[in-house]
């Protein structure tokens, strides 16, 4: 059954990378490092005359590593475009490659507090963007996506007004947004850190064993509550990357904290299928981020 099971999400994997890239409509900068970018996509239906279509924006995964940009999730905001939405994809830095113990080297998870910042800096600079660069955009209706870590910034982003006094990230106010719909986030970092999700990345995303415990205040998800922002997860019951376990920790902490965040459970379905195109999954995903922008 464990080879089965691997078997079907290595081929899940598979076909969610098999799509080629597609090119946004347009690409803007919103600070002066490389990956500061955030991709357009238009909605590719005609709209009736004065009407705007609702945001979405895209935080990719990849354990926040450098390897993984925002070119993997492109078919997916396409998808989304493709289905009425207009789409902004965020890059954002990610974490380098330093030497390993034995001389070999690895990508490390993140940049603290880089990483955070340019979030923050995107999300911020967006509305003042859509103006000339996604006109079609309403940014009164607008959701918050993210696939795995970046599941975790989409939940993250929209706690800011709940961030610890003094952080340098909090708000004064909830962000405007309709809601966040996460998809298998690593939203609670004690229980992704017990199940070594992703090799350890909640940990290298912070530092390291000795800023851990300092840092997670600051920056997990299953602390940062309530919110007060519509929030759903949707998670594969088969995911071995960011396993089950994790979204349902994060659901009872906003339930303990008096909030309750919508939990779709998808059967026989792993990570990736979720923005995959070709999969039904990413049908479900596209609905569930309708009922909240629409």
């Amino acid at each position: 059954m464990p080879d089965d099971a691997a078997a079907r999400a290595a081929a899940e994997e598979e076909s969610a990378f098999s799509h080629p890239p597609v090119d946004p409509d347009s690409t803007v900068a919103y600070g002066d490092h490389p990956d500061q970018l955030i991709d357009f996509y238009a909605p590719r239906h005609e709209l009736p005359a004065g009407t705007l279509a609702p945001l979405v924006v895209v935080l990719h995964g990849g354990a926040w590593r450098a390897p993984y940009d925002r070119r993997h999730i492109s078919p997916f905001a396409d998808f989304l475009a493709r289905r009425g939405f207009a789409v902004a994809s965020v890059e954002y830095r990610r974490g380098g490659v330093i030497p390993a113990q034995g001389g070999t080297g690895g990508p490390v998870a993140g940049r603290w507090p880089e990483t955070f910042d340019d979030v923050v800096a995107a999300l911020d600079a967006l509305p003042a963007l859509l103006r000339d660069a996604l006109p079609q955009a309403d940014p009164r209706r607008m959701v918050v996506t993210g696939h795995s870590a970046g599941g975790h910034l989409a939940l993250w982003a929209a706690a800011r007004h709940v961030l610890p006094a003094g952080s340098p990230w909090r708000t004064d106010r909830p962000a405007p947004l309709r809601g966040v719909v996460a998809l298998a986030p690593i939203a609670d970092f004690e229980v992704a850190d017990k199940l070594d999700v992703c090799g350890g990345a909640a940990r290298q995303l912070l530092g390291g064993d000795e800023k851990f415990t300092e840092r997670r205040p600051h920056a997990d998800p299953s602390l940062l509550l309530p919110t007060g922002i519509a929030t759903t997860l949707v998670q594969g019951r088969t995911d071995l990357d960011v396993p089950q376990a994790v979204a349902e920790s994060y659901a009872d902490a906003a339930a303990k904290a008096g909030e309750v965040v919508g939990l779709t459970l998808l059967e026989d379905v792993g990570h990736f299928p979720l923005i995959d195109p070709a999969a039904d999954a990413c049908a479900v995903v596209a609905e569930e981020i309708a009922q909240l922008a629409w």
